[in-house]
């Protein structure tokens, strides 16, 4: 099965950008949809955006970064990217990298990584 190591994060001004990235193991990554979560402290972790397998076609995002985050996929490096843009403090969370087989429209999200911490300051 696939293992997901998240990097990328840290701190950061309102407004500026970051890219975060999610590296897989494994020779079937291209099999997996891939999604990014956040949790912040005392609150749910929050589905941002997904990608389907294969050459990822299918994308999905949250209305809260509609238009500021973009989610790509690269199969011959093994990782799925967050780039993300016009960073606020309530972004702000750790942000953590999940996989899962079949259907994009079933997600299952039986794989995670460790997760790593973005910080906006204002």
């Amino acid at each position: 099965q696939v293992q997901l190591v998240e990097s990328g994060g840290g701190l950061v001004q309102a407004g500026d950008s970051l890219r975060l990235s999610c590296a897989a193991s494994g020779r079937t990554f291209s099999s997996y949809n891939m999604a990014w979560f956040r949790q912040s402290p005392g609150k749910e972790r929050d589905l941002l955006a997904s990608i389907s397998s294969g050459t990822g076609t299918i994308k999905h995002y949250a209305d809260s970064v509609k238009g500021r985050f973009t989610i790509s996929r690269d199969n011959a490096k093994n990782m799925v990217v967050l780039q993300m843009s016009s960073l606020e403090p309530e972004d702000t969370a750790v942000y953590y990298c999940a996989a899962w087989l079949g259907s994009v429209y079933d997600p299952k999200f039986d794989r995670w990584g460790q997760g790593t911490r973005v910080t906006v300051s204002s």
